[in-house]
């Protein structure tokens, strides 16, 4: 497996990024090496707070490494030379610039009220938990302050925290579902 780090890996277009058109530029050279994979690093559209892990639209990819039919040509020309190709889904969290987390973090209730997991206010302050949003919430994050944790539910939700909510919740099975279309997508 060849590990491609795209925005560093290969400029087609002189911006200084690389780029997908640069990767299918170089699979030649990857199956001479006898690679029979490659794991991209993320490429979804991302705020580029950590390197595409915050991700801002699952289904497009980041416009600075090419477009969604780009991405179809890899496939297509990597496996033209039997070589696979892994796409690095980030299915724990987004950016705090994705509209799921801005429709969530407002005070009203909607579709997305639940698909981040939000504390109480009372809720102590500690590590991976942030004040964001509209709402007198805390919003329990991901590796960075800028990664809010997807709400896939509880295993065992404690009953003291009634923003635990179980796994069964219509919420997170509606998040799974969404998770399943977007790697249906790709």
């Amino acid at each position: 497996i060849y590990q491609i780090y795209p925005q560093s890996f290969y400029d087609t277009n002189g911006d200084g990024i690389g780029d997908l058109q640069g990767i299918i530029e170089k699979l030649d050279y990857i199956e001479d090496m006898g690679y029979t994979a490659i794991w991209l690093n993320p490429i979804n559209s991302s705020s580029f707070r950590d390197a595409g892990y915050d991700v801002t639209d699952f289904y497009s990819v980041a416009e600075r490494y090419g477009t969604n039919d780009d991405y179809k040509n890899l496939c297509t020309e990597a496996h033209k030379r039997n070589i696979k190709v892994i796409f690095d889904l980030v299915p724990g969290h987004t950016s705090i610039d994705h509209p799921w987390f801005k429709e969530s973090g407002k005070v009203e209730k909607n579709k997305y009220s639940n698909r981040y997991i939000w504390t109480t206010s009372t809720f102590n302050d500690g590590p991976g938990i942030a004040a964001l949003g509209e709402r007198d919430n805390r919003c329990i994050l991901n590796f960075f302050w800028s990664q809010p944790a997807l709400n896939y539910g509880y295993a065992n939700p404690n009953p003291e925290n009634p923003w635990e909510l179980p796994v069964t919740h219509p919420d997170c099975v509606a998040m799974k579902e969404e998770l399943k279309r977007i790697m249906d997508f790709w």
